[in-house]
């Protein structure tokens, strides 16, 4: 029971540090990066501990925060970051 939540407790602080370090990454409703991580975490953990039998939590817990690091960037859109103004001339 301790590796579930620990696994949404990753969840939440991937998704969270995500919005903290690159906001301008995310500038549709802040619960959808956090929701991402947090289901990724908790369903990656829920794999790894059925694909490793149980035998290894803190591998499970390793796979669940991985999950979550790179499945928390499908909701960033940096096409729609502010960029520099004036720096391209068009004719």
């Amino acid at each position: 029971m301790w590796e579930a939540i620990t696994s949404v407790l990753i969840g939440l602080a991937v998704g969270l540090g995500a919005l903290l370090v690159r906001p301008d990454l995310y500038p549709g409703p802040r619960a959808l990066p956090v929701g991402t991580a947090l289901v990724s975490a908790v369903l990656a953990d829920r794999i790894g501990h059925y694909v490793l039998d149980g035998h290894a939590p803190l591998l499970a817990l390793a796979l669940s925060a991985a999950a979550a690091a790179l499945l928390v960037s499908l909701p960033a859109r940096p096409d729609l970051r502010p960029g520099p103004r004036g720096r391209h001339r068009h004719p």
